[in-house]
């Protein structure tokens, strides 16, 4: 089936946000007189979404955090996080061009995201990427997250399509064992925030650099 649309991750995948989550975590952190986690730390952190990211965060700084107290705990980071998703986040390179040619030639694009929704489409406007996407998802909106394959089954109904259509390009096993729950071809970029090798991950193809998928739709 031929390839219509792709649809993408966001943190690690297009951009590299792990500054402004590290800013936003050692505020909420210092709030409960933990240590700062460093910016390594953090890229281990990211990935099933902020409450994920705070109790790995909490864990690794002490005491680990009651179930009852995580929603809570997650709220304030989101309050420390609001307005600030893009102070030091940044698009890594070859992103915006790679895009615009995807749109150029045709190729419907998607996001589908473990981050929130609403610091997801802050980001978007703050890079200037909102026109690209069709559909947008965050980790909030449904049940479930990556990698179960509901999110991007919901993607691709909004867009019409079958998972044969697509492809999902990301960082993370997360995003990789989505795609493959979902029967759909994929992609890994080798940079990002993953805690495995790249191998392990088995995607069906990887780049180095992210402008690399466009020789490979050629094909």
């Amino acid at each position: 089936m031929p390839i219509k649309a792709l649809i993408f991750d966001l943190d690690g995948t297009l951009i590299d946000s792990a500054p402004d989550l590290r800013t936003a975590l050692n505020k909420l952190l210092a709030h409960y007189n933990r240590r700062d986690v460093s910016m390594n730390e953090v890229t281990q952190f990211v990935g099933n979404g902020a409450a994920k990211l705070i109790e790995r965060a909490f864990k690794a700084t002490g005491q680990e955090v009651d179930d009852n107290e995580l929603d809570q705990l997650t709220n304030r980071f989101l309050g420390f996080y609001k307005g600030h998703e893009a102070d030091e986040t940044c698009l890594y390179d070859g992103v915006t061009d790679t895009l615009v040619e995807l749109k150029k030639q045709g190729y419907r694009l998607a996001l589908c995201t473990n981050k929130p929704q609403a610091p997801t489409e802050n980001i978007l406007q703050a890079l200037g990427l909102n026109d690209f996407f069709e559909v947008v998802l965050g980790g909030d909106q449904l049940e479930t997250k990556k990698p179960n394959p509901d999110m991007l089954h919901w993607v691709l109904d909004q867009m019409k399509l079958t998972a044969e259509n697509a492809i999902m390009v990301g960082d993370s096993p997360n995003d990789i064992d989505a795609a493959k729950n979902a029967n759909m071809r994929n992609i890994a970029v080798s940079y990002g925030y993953r805690k495995v090798s790249i191998e392990e991950m088995a995607a069906d193809i990887t780049i180095d650099r992210f402008p690399e998928i466009l020789p490979l739709l050629d094909q």
